[in-house]
């Protein structure tokens, strides 16, 4: 515990997080893939998110919007992110990296040989962890 006022008390640790997609499902993607919180509020993370997202050929996000910035990295394959905002779409390939501005709505989707994606929006967004509402 670090020495601030008795009321914030902060643990001060250094953690090893599995990347285990059972942890917990996010509904981020629309098709063809799946995706889930590695580093997220429920296991304690206060200004951070961090989220796998796995595509096969053809996958995609549903659109997304976050009040603060998101940012992605391209561990394999190729994606489209989409700005749909301005109906703008960009091609990254593996090692590139997404950085999204607050309040734009996109959305990702993986080249033909699939692809894998980490990262998410920081401080977290609760609406993320959020089940999407149904009819």
């Amino acid at each position: 515990m670090n020495s601030g006022s008795a009321a914030t008390k902060i643990p001060r640790e250094v953690r090893v997080v599995p990347d285990d997609p059972t942890t917990f499902p996010l509904s981020m993607v629309e098709t063809r893939g799946r995706a889930w919180a590695v580093v997220w509020p429920g296991m304690g993370a206060h200004l951070r998110s961090f989220h796998r997202l796995s595509f096969e050929p053809g996958g995609r996000t549903i659109p997304l919007r976050h009040p603060m910035e998101a940012v992605y990295y391209v561990i394999a394959g190729t994606v489209e992110v989409h700005d749909l905002d301005v109906d703008a779409r960009r091609q990254v390939i593996s090692g590139g990296m997404i950085l999204v501005d607050p309040g734009t709505r996109y959305s990702i989707a993986a080249g033909p040989e699939g692809s894998e994606v980490v990262g998410g929006p920081s401080p977290a967004d609760p609406m993320v962890y959020t089940p999407p509402e149904t009819d």
